[in-house]
């Protein structure tokens, strides 16, 4: 295969994708982060939106093989914030000028459906921002009062297209459920966020492929493509942690192939290699998702070892400088998806 041609499609192959994945020549790989952070800037511009993380319960009701958050594991310590709790962390996110709330948690139901709502109404009313939901899979009565409530967006990661892993990883779990779940909430008028791990035990590139392929096939609005890092607490703890070269690629080609959705610099990058968040955004990812988990929670909130924290004002301080660096500003809108803009 041409590479020069393959970068030139508008639509590419599975195969065509299978042979980005592979690239080996450090010049070929150089083009292949040229070409997606020339097509993030044709979409982006050199705006970079943040997203505001409230790691709110480290609860989980689900057992994923991968997770340091699973319910076997006895070694956590388990918190839950309260509502006035996650309010005031979300108030600390809108003063440091963050226009997303993301409400993150593990599994955990003792959040019940109308306290959900509560928080969502609260901050609505409280503060100009938008709101994404992490929490898992619920009920569809559950995600239509919440939309009606106001939240904006709702991240589902699919973790793996392969039907054979994802109930290896995710016990009693099939993936046809949860790609119906991600399904409902674009129904009912959620912006819908999904994405793999990299470097999961058994993956291969095209599952790879699979994945990205399959949140074109959903039109997401965001995607995220997060490298596996081993948990001390699970039973892939001994699983080296995922390829950089392979995360980084898997990034880039996800930016050509699914053009304008948002992709996020992930915390998981940036703790697989320092300078996660800038080369990053440098190779397509236009997101960047600061962590404002107050301490003590925000050590316990452990899906993998070694995750990187930080104290969010100083790390949004460094940020701002990076941007000028490599010229990119913090985006000033909610950053609401493309495609939901483009059907207005």
């Amino acid at each position: 295969m041409e590479l020069d041609q393959i970068l030139n499609k508008e639509e590419l192959t599975k195969d065509e994708i299978v042979f980005l994945l592979s690239l080996e020549k450090e010049n070929e790989i150089e083009k292949l982060y040229l070409c997606a952070d020339k097509i993030r800037k044709k979409y982006f511009g050199n705006e970079v939106h943040l997203r505001g993380i409230v790691e709110f319960s480290n609860y989980c009701e689900q057992d994923c093989l991968y997770c340091g958050l699973r319910k076997s594991n006895k070694n956590l310590q388990r918190y839950r914030m309260t509502k006035d709790e996650i309010i005031s962390t979300a108030e600390k996110i809108t003063q440091a000028g963050i226009k997303t709330v993301v409400l993150q948690s593990g599994e955990d139901h003792f959040y019940s459906s109308s306290l959900v709502t509560d928080i969502i109404l609260t901050i609505k009313k409280k503060f100009e921002s938008a709101i994404t939901l992490s929490i898992g899979e619920r009920g569809r009565d559950e995600y239509e009062e919440w939309k009606n409530a106001g939240a904006d967006r709702y991240l589902l990661k699919h973790e793996t297209a392969n039907d054979e892993l994802y109930s290896t990883y995710h016990q009693h779990e099939k993936l046809k459920s949860r790609l119906a779940h991600i399904k409902c909430l674009k129904k009912i008028g959620f912006q819908t966020g999904s994405g793999n791990i990299i470097g999961l035990p058994g993956q291969n590139i095209e599952d790879i492929t699979d994945d990205i392929l399959l949140c074109k096939e959903m039109e997401c609005d965001m995607c995220s493509f997060s490298p596996f890092i081993p948990s001390q607490d699970s039973p892939l703890r001994e699983v080296p942690s995922a390829n950089t070269d392979l995360t980084l690629k898997t990034i880039a080609v996800a930016r050509i192939v699914l053009k304008n959705v948002h992709i996020p610099s992930t915390t998981a990058l940036l703790t697989l290699i320092g300078n996660g968040a800038e080369v990053g955004l440098k190779i397509g990812a236009n997101v960047i998702m600061p962590n404002f988990t107050p301490i003590p929670y925000r050590d316990n909130y452990q899906i993998y070892k070694d995750k990187k924290t930080y104290d969010p004002i100083e790390f949004l301080n460094e940020l701002k400088v990076m941007l000028d660096k490599i010229d990119r500003k913090v985006g000033e809108g909610k950053g609401h998806s493309l495609k939901l803009m483009l059907n207005q």
